[in-house]
């Protein structure tokens, strides 16, 4: 018999602290919640208001597991950093995973949470990445990314950006997410606040929590099409303010900033010397006439305090590919650089190869990603057509991207036979994915409970399928509330 640690794990998992001033509460246990189905677990740790974040770091709450071994029992610590637990995990994520295993056990659900383009890479992108595979092209590369991928990027930035970077002022990521955290965590310090417009992307708030500093959310509506009032983002600004988040064109609510809004808020952040911008441009081929897109770093001022963050996974297609890339004035790129080298290092020569074709198929990715963005126009106007003629439901109809953003707060409040309440957006989320079994996701992941987000990167007849379904699941649900 092994002597290894034997299968008989306790469950008395012990709470304890080494600092007898944590005392055991229902404010300071680790707590285990169900949220949204058995397999969104979220672990969160909280503290009373009193405890300031110093103190927080200063206290190590430990939990240990018996253990086992020849030699008798023993205790292992398995506590987890006050950082870690503060953060939550991404609901969009898991909930695609869940709408996965459901369809891979036969389960004919729909899934509409992803925001993972239908369409495969383009073919001239798929053949420099084989090109690049067959040539033996398949070693370490610079950590900032190849020279030539970055030249590139430099060339795109000015032709179709009108912003001006020299290669040594780009970084190339794992994905567009990589250089956002990176960039979080190498600008703000512990108790610096990030400013974020809600409905926001999942993880801008988890981001900053991960940095130690404090998300503030600046709420908008859907009458004013999501759109931030510069007006409240001046009442919020303190002199803890460091980064100020936007997303253009935007996920979840698709809306895009035009020009004129982006200088008001421009005018703003350059009264303000410790503040800087990052500008989340991922989805900015993906835009419908008459909308335009601006880039933020473009306005004047704006060059020396603007973080562009830009990728290939969704106008290109190029989801698994996980490329993404930072622009910015040197001083930031360049600690950014310093936070990827200790962690993941460069990324995928193969998918820096890639890139390179991308970018070499013409303006705005060329006719291959004009195709694209018709098939995703046309889809949002059928969507927009289709919940438009359901009672209760407000639309803000979406001007880039591939998400619509609906109100279906008039149908919370409402009792289902066998179901129970909808009394949110997770609610009737799970609601659908029962009844329907349509994966949506809940608005109050994005920091708006009122909403769902629809993606509708799935082909039109998926499309018709899921409304179909959601609104045969809605008829005998009545709008609890008056519209």
């Amino acid at each position: 018999m092994a002597a290894a640690t034997s299968h008989s794990l306790q469950a008395s998992t012990r709470i304890a602290s080494t600092h007898p001033q944590l005392k055991p509460s229902s404010d300071s246990q680790i707590s285990n919640s169900l949220s949204f189905s058995s397999q969104l677990r979220s672990f969160s740790l909280k503290s009373s208001q009193s405890t300031t974040m110093r103190q927080l770091h200063s206290l190590r709450v430990s939990a240990a597991v018996r253990t086992e071994t020849d030699s008798g029992t023993i205790e292992v610590d398995i506590s987890l950093s006050p950082r870690v637990n503060s953060v939550k995990p991404s609901k969009t994520v898991a909930i695609t995973d869940q709408a996965t295993a459901l369809a891979q056990a036969g389960v004919p659900v729909i899934r509409l949470a992803a925001g993972e383009p239908d369409f495969d890479t383009p073919a001239v992108i798929a053949e420099a990445g084989i090109s690049a595979i067959r040539e033996g092209y398949t070693r370490y590369t610079p950590n900032a990314g190849t020279l030539e991928l970055r030249s590139a990027i430099c060339h795109k930035l000015k032709e179709e950006n009108g912003i001006s970077y020299t290669p040594d002022q780009i970084l190339v990521s794992n994905g567009a997410k990589q250089s956002i955290l990176q960039a979080v965590l190498a600008v703000c310090s512990p108790g610096d606040e990030v400013l974020i417009p809600a409905p926001y992307w999942v993880s801008y708030p988890e981001m900053a929590r991960l940095a130690d500093a404090t998300p503030v959310i600046l709420n908008t509506h859907i009458s004013e099409n999501f759109l931030l009032d510069p007006k409240l983002l001046e009442s919020k600004l303190s002199e803890k303010s460091r980064l100020l988040i936007l997303c253009s064109p935007s996920n979840p609510t698709g809306s895009v900033y035009p020009r004129k809004l982006l200088e008001d808020i421009a005018h703003i952040v350059a009264r303000h010397p410790r503040l800087l911008v990052l500008s989340d441009e991922i989805y900015e081929h993906i835009i419908y006439a008459p909308a335009t897109h601006t880039s933020f770093a473009s306005l004047p001022g704006m060059w020396d305090r603007t973080l562009t963050v830009n990728g290939f996974s969704k106008a290109f297609a190029m989801t698994g590919w996980r490329l993404g890339y930072l622009a910015g004035p040197k001083h930031f790129v360049t600690a950014c650089g310093k936070i990827q080298s200790q962690s993941t290092s460069g990324a995928s020569s193969i998918s820096q190869k890639a890139a390179v074709g991308a970018l070499g198929m013409g303006y705005a990715g060329g006719e291959a990603v004009s195709v694209m963005v018709k098939a995703f126009q046309e889809r949002r106007d059928f969507l927009v057509k289709s919940f438009g003629e359901m009672e209760g439901v407000k639309i803000s109809e979406p001007q880039g991207a591939f998400y619509l953003f609906l109100d279906f707060s008039s149908y919370f409040g409402s009792q289902i036979d066998g179901f129970g309440a909808i009394n949110g957006s997770e609610s009737l989320c799970r609601y659908l994915l029962d009844k329907a079994q349509v994966a949506l996701v809940p608005g109050d992941a994005f920091g708006e409970d009122s909403c769902i987000r629809i993606s509708y990167a799935a082909s039109l007849s998926t499309l018709k399928d899921a409304v179909d379904r959601i609104k045969k699941a809605l008829t005998s649900v009545r709008p609890a509330i008056p519209v």
